[in-house]
């Protein structure tokens, strides 16, 4: 069977985001690539927009399926050794909570950093 790469979509400006992907790169099984928002064609139909990706985090599975938010960031771990550690953020009782804490999070970063200054680059 051919290898089968999700395609995770980062925020390559934040300082936060930067130091959990240089992790995910040492830690990673090599089946996870990884994508700079701001190195991204703008004009790719394919993807979300600028915003969206900045927004939330999101990954591409290896089949074309978008995982965003807090699944993603599961997802993304599990590419390690470490992914199991985090699969209970998933659980039903688990998730509406954690859900909600890295919708705050990710709201406050992007309103913090990009509130007014969105646009291409």
């Amino acid at each position: 069977m051919p290898p089968r790469y999700d395609t995770l979509f980062y925020d390559g400006h934040c300082p936060l985001c930067a130091k959990e992907i240089r992790t995910l790169r040492k830690l990673q099984r090599g089946d996870l690539i990884f994508a700079d928002i701001h190195e991204q064609n703008a004009h790719n139909a394919q993807l979300p927009t600028r915003e969206e990706l900045l927004k939330r985090l999101h990954l591409m599975t290896w089949s074309g399926e978008w995982v965003i938010g807090l699944p993603a960031n599961v997802r993304a771990w599990s590419h390690t050794p470490f992914g199991w550690l985090l699969k209970p953020l998933l659980w039903p009782v688990v998730y509406p909570v954690a859900k909600r804490v890295y919708e705050g999070w990710a709201d406050r970063r992007f309103e913090q950093k990009y509130a007014c200054s969105v646009g291409p680059s």
